[in-house]
């Protein structure tokens, strides 16, 4: 009888259910879209039960989709979009819509507490530096503002966490309420070294620590589900991961010093620091990589705010595009004297700026900058923001970065691909699979219940490379152009 297992990765802009067979090959795919709930203030929110309910459909999706016996299935991962935030009762039901990783509507709590002085030591503890991105201050803001959240507090039966939390709690019909540890990391309420929640901190932004869930091995036990009754017979969810974390791990970065960049609505850049915290200098944040065979890995990152994101800017906000596809060739047909430059700072800058305040801009237009220079511009910046992180991470570990591993929708883009192999100055190999969360969190569910053999898989790496073409000299140049842009908004 064959095996399979599910990867579930639910991410900003939709769900996806993947489906691996024995050898750990992705056999087939489903999708659902979500809403994006934006207001005129720039908040973005998401409908949790929509989420929930576009979970249940994709697995039946993909199941029909494949066309095997349902009891095949023999375990589930999760991945899920990190950072963004949802509060809800013990029946699972959301007190309020989940404040979205993006939005930066709690930046005034993060400002009292920094006048408090109390930012050192929230980084110091969670490794993270204070701000409105991370889980502490959004689920912080639900909490005074909901009043749903607080008759919940009074009640004693308030639950909060970030999305995986949320899923595993209503598809185990409440039994578990449980995060793993590579999530745990991102709330800005855990101490990356006592690896536990950290009290006083929590007390910091009037979120009470009893009420926060179970912290689990990423690859550990997070209870069994039937997805509503689909399945004849409960299945483990033997692997959980935040989306980078889980991209991580299935891009094979097991060892320290490997590193990978997630190009998705937004970027993280990922490197596997090893078992003790390294603690950046140049603005990254320090976190938990995962947590696997009982043994704790730390990783090193930055966070970017609008990367695909800025596609999907061109096409639904300014409509210059009418699809992602057209970009590449656009970018090709634009002038090469062009010098103009967009710094998409359209809910501030993460790292490794940190400015919560920026205001994107689009720079250096001449009369002759027309559509294909500005499609060229949205690209290169892309680009652009992953070089700021890679050379962010080169001064933390003494020039160490090597190579990078790329992964995400936007990385079928060659001129983008190739562009930021010139920009960054090394090899940029791309994974043949573009879904690397929901593989890596599939992988951690196999691994544990004994399907897949990861020293095998690990060591079969398939994806293509990009090798420095530009000169050396001309890349320089228009790195510095871009950093000139990028002090327009935000000063040296």
């Amino acid at each position: 009888m064959a095996q399979y297992i599910l990867g579930i990765d639910q991410s900003t802009q939709g769900t996806k259910a993947l489906l691996f067979n024995e050898a750990g090959t992705l056999c087939a795919r489903a999708d659902l879209p979500h809403r994006q709930i934006v207001n005129e203030l720039g908040w973005v929110e998401h409908d949790p039960e929509e989420i929930y309910r576009n979970v249940i459909q994709v697995v039946q999706n993909v199941v029909e989709k494949a066309g095997i016996d349902k009891g095949e299935i023999a375990g589930v991962g999760i991945s899920n979009q990190r950072e963004t935030s949802i509060v809800f009762d013990e029946k699972g039901i959301p007190a309020y819509n989940a404040i979205v990783w993006q939005d930066s509507r709690a930046s005034q709590l993060c400002d009292e507490l920094e006048k408090k002085g109390a930012a050192d030591l929230v980084l110091q503890r969670t490794g993270i530096r204070l701000s409105p991105y991370f889980p502490a201050a959004k689920l912080s803001w639900i909490l005074k503002e909901s009043s749903r959240a607080q008759e919940l507090r009074q009640q004693g039966s308030l639950h909060l966490g970030t999305v995986d939390t949320y899923l595993v709690y209503r598809l185990t019909g409440g039994a578990d309420y449980r995060t793993d540890y590579s999530n745990a990391s991102r709330t800005q309420l855990f101490d990356i070294e006592k690896l536990a929640w950290d009290e006083e901190i929590c007390a910091l932004f009037d979120i009470p620590a009893l009420c926060l869930p179970e912290v689990t091995d990423s690859d550990g036990l997070f209870g069994e589900t039937d997805f509503e009754g689909y399945l004849d017979r409960p299945i483990p969810i033997h692997g959980v991961m935040g989306d980078s974390h889980g991209a991580l791990y299935g891009q094979g970065c097991i060892r320290k010093g490997m590193l990978k960049a997630t190009y998705g609505t937004g970027s993280s850049v990922m490197m596997n620091a090893g078992t003790k915290p390294l603690r950046s200098a140049h603005g990254l944040v320090t976190s938990l990589a995962f947590r696997v065979d009982g043994q704790t890995v730390y990783c090193l990152e930055g966070n970017i705010n609008y990367t695909g994101a800025v596609i999907t800017w061109l096409k639904d906000d300014v409509e210059l595009i009418g699809s992602a596809k057209e970009t590449e060739a656009l970018a090709r047909a634009a002038s090469p004297m062009d010098h103009s430059y967009l710094v998409p700072a359209f809910s501030g800058l993460g790292a490794p700026y940190w400015n919560s305040e920026a205001q994107g801009i689009l720079c250096g237009m001449t009369r002759t900058t027309g559509k294909a220079e500005i499609v060229r511009a949205a690209l290169d910046c892309i680009a652009y923001q992953i070089t700021d992180i890679l050379k962010a991470m080169n001064e933390d570990t003494n020039g160490a970065v090597a190579e990078l591993r790329t992964d995400g929708g936007p990385t079928g883009n060659a001129y983008l691909m190739q562009f930021q192999s010139d920009i960054a100055g090394m090899p940029v190999w791309v994974a043949a699979t573009q879904e690397l969360s929901g593989m890596g969190v599939a992988y951690a569910a196999g691994k544990s219940l004994g399907l897949y053999d990861m020293d095998r898989i690990f060591a079969e790496y398939q994806g293509s490379c990009y090798r420095p073409q530009m000169a050396p000299e001309e890349a320089a140049e228009r790195y510095a152009g871009w950093k000139a842009a990028v002090e327009m908004i935000c000063g040296k």
